[in-house]
């Protein structure tokens, strides 16, 4: 009577041991499929869900060595500013060049100029703002130079406006000169430091962007180191006060006040349009790196290499000018009345004291008013990573549409 129960268990242990065994082969096989796949999410985030994309605070992090870079060179793009065009004017090293943006905890994918095209298809990218935002233009266009260049299609020659057409996809790309965003005219061609006195009309609109703004898709605004000159400040149409301006009976202002009301009055021009419907950005507060003086009395940018985080402290007026930016953007989103949007590259920006033109954005004897250039960026160069951001979050504002 012992026997077929003994049997019966042996028979049970026999089919417990294969099916122990297959289980095992079909891990062993399927292994390296899984730890493919995750090989190959954690390279390129795209195949990432919207939430986590979302979740990703691409603006901390690092700068770490980019072996792939530049992705275009002064030969290659026409599109750069002469004084942003180092190579041209001999600048000797380019290791800055070698460098990519690296989030924390996330990883930012490169600029894809193909995927960029695509997404902004019939659509108007317009950037308002002052040099450092046509800086900012024109690595864009350089670095779209891979699939296509664009066809000027502005209505004047000047500098004040320019569009540019991509014609295979219907891309319009535009910029508005307003380095101060607001109404202004230039009062003294020379002024007190001999880099003009103008009037700044701190609650007008500046029509010539504002008013032109309707059929736009993706709105960049920023305005940086203009604020420092000598102005005389409009509020209701009467003197409020000014800026190092020397003039007798006035109130002398710190700049960070005409600052702060200039993007207020912005903001107010931007949430006011009815027929706005696109998505409107700051570009936040781009540091300059002057050392050893100010911009006027030699000052002069000549490290060689980023900082790491802890070496960059974001303070003084520094802080006091990022912070305005984005206290004024807080309330203009608070409306709710626009697809507000921020683009915060002011840490990274802070930790490239390598990146600037310095004397090599025109030729030594050349009689310039900012001869050591700490304000603008190298196209090739450091700013090229601001397309990478805005790419992630016009990527996230596709998903949302």
């Amino acid at each position: 009577m012992e026997l077929p129960v003994n049997k019966t268990i042996i028979n049970i242990a026999i089919l417990l041991s294969f099916a122990l065994i297959l289980i095992s082969l079909i891990r062993i096989i399927n292994y390296p499929v899984l730890q493919n796949t995750y090989n190959a999410a954690s390279v390129d985030r795209t195949n990432m869900s919207d939430n986590e994309e979302s979740s990703c605070d691409i603006f901390s992090g690092e700068w770490v060595p980019d072996p792939d870079a530049p992705y275009y060179t002064n030969k290659t793009c026409w599109a750069i500013h002469e004084h942003q065009n180092c190579m041209k004017y001999g600048r000797p090293d380019t290791d800055f060049l070698k460098w990519k943006w690296k989030p924390d905890g996330c990883d930012l994918p490169a600029f894809n100029p193909g995927q960029f095209l695509r997404m902004v298809r019939n659509k108007t990218m317009a950037f308002v703002g002052d040099s450092v935002g046509r800086n900012q233009m024109q690595s864009i266009i350089c670095l779209l130079s891979k699939v296509e260049y664009p066809i000027d299609d502005s209505p004047e020659t000047d500098e004040q406006f320019k569009r540019w057409k991509y014609s295979n996809y219907n891309f319009t790309l535009e910029y508005f000169r307003s380095p101060f965003l607001v109404r202004s005219e230039e009062r003294d061609s020379d002024g007190p430091t001999h880099t003009g006195l103008f009037n700044l009309y701190l609650d007008e609109f500046d029509e010539s962007w504002t008013s032109h703004i309707d059929s736009v898709d993706y709105l960049i605004l920023s305005a940086d180191h203009w604020f420092t000159r000598p102005a005389v400040y409009y509020e209701d149409g009467r003197v409020a006060g000014c800026r190092f301006c020397r003039l007798p009976n006035m109130t002398d202002l710190p700049s960070a006040y005409a600052y702060r009301r200039a993007f207020r009055t912005a903001f107010r021009a931007v949430n006011g349009r009815r027929r706005f419907g696109g998505a409107a950005f700051l570009r936040t507060y781009a540091p300059s790196h002057f050392e050893g003086g100010l911009w006027n009395e030699g000052g002069d940018c000549v490290r060689r290499r980023p900082f790491r985080s802890e070496e960059a402290v974001l303070e003084g007026v520094n802080l006091d000018m990022y912070m305005i930016g984005l206290e004024e953007f807080r309330a203009a989103e608070r409306e709710g009345r626009k697809r507000w949007r921020l683009l915060d590259t002011t840490q990274a920006t802070l930790m490239r004291p390598d990146g600037h033109p310095s004397r090599y954005g025109h030729w030594p004897n050349e009689n310039v008013t900012l001869y050591n250039d700490c304000v603008h960026w190298c196209l090739p160069g450091p700013i090229d990573n601001w397309a990478q951001m805005l790419q992630h979050l016009i990527k996230l504002e596709a998903t949302k549409d």
